[in-house]
């Protein structure tokens, strides 16, 4: 499976086959997990859910994407929730405190899985960006994100360090702010002369052919993760929590892992004597 474009405004279903092992489509068996939450980690979660339903023989619905997009129905029907970072959990939380069935249950939250901040480029990597410290340089121009997941990232990588002169620096650098990602890939898109984009590795992954990739190194180094968590109705199926297992164990760790997502970030070994 593979994403051409970005997603967090995007919706989909995946129907798995009614009958284990037959690899048709032939319409949403009973049995249904419904499942809603952001554009991020939506390509991995997708995936997770699709194999979980074949395996199952279960319809297992993902929506992605913005929450105005999706909350009314969530409260409805949601039997799992995923986030892009901790704090987007502890608003979802209180954004579906009203909800009957999608009511949360907080303490079924489970973070899953880490991605690190990175810098996106322009294909060929024009203005010769390797590291943090070139985006401090006059006339490179940031794209950043302020909300959704990335709420605070620039200044969580910039002050990462505890200078005041790099936050300024890089506060200055920043010649565009948009809300979310979806917002932030059309002025990628629109506006050529932006030269650089703080955010998660995940969306290269997902787009290669939209930018070129430049990691972060320490000490700049930021991570945010991913996380799910029952809904009261969720908490009443088995397939909920089954389901839940299975994006948690080895099998959803590779399919995760496949979209820029890790369990442990490699550390570096001290010197031997």
């Amino acid at each position: 499976m593979r994403f051409d474009t970005f997603l967090p405004l995007l919706a989909f279903a995946f129907f798995a086959s009614a009958t284990p092992g037959s690899g048709q489509q032939t319409g949403a068996p009973a049995d249904t997990i419904r499942t809603y939450g952001p554009g991020g980690p939506l390509p991995a979660m997708s995936e997770a859910a699709a194999e979980f339903g074949r395996r199952r023989g279960v319809h297992v619905e993902v929506v992605g994407g913005p929450t105005p997009q999706w909350l009314a129905k969530a409260r409805t029907d949601a039997d799992v929730i995923f986030a892009g970072s901790g704090h987007m959990m502890t608003d979802f939380i209180a954004q579906l405190d009203s909800g009957t069935a999608g009511r949360m249950d907080p303490s079924t939250v489970r973070p899953l899985y880490l991605r690190p901040v990175a810098i996106l480029v322009r294909k060929g990597n024009p203005r010769g960006i390797s590291r943090f410290e070139d985006l401090l340089q006059p006339g490179v121009r940031v794209l950043v994100v302020q909300g959704a997941g990335q709420t605070g990232l620039w200044e969580d990588v910039a002050g990462r360090t505890g200078s005041i002169e790099v936050v300024r620096a890089f506060r200055r650098a920043i010649a565009a702010v948009a809300p979310n990602t979806g917002a932030a890939k059309d002025r990628w898109i629109a506006d050529t002369t932006l030269n650089a984009w703080l955010v998660w590795n995940i969306w290269q992954i997902a787009n290669p052919d939209l930018a070129d990739l430049v990691p972060i190194s320490e000490p700049w180094l930021i991570y945010r993760g991913t996380g799910v968590a029952l809904t009261h109705g969720g908490r009443t199926k088995q397939l909920a929590r089954d389901f839940i297992e299975f994006l948690d164990s080895a099998d959803g760790s590779r399919i995760f892992h496949k979209w820029g997502w890790i369990r442990e970030a490699p550390v570096a070994k001290p010197a031997l004597p």
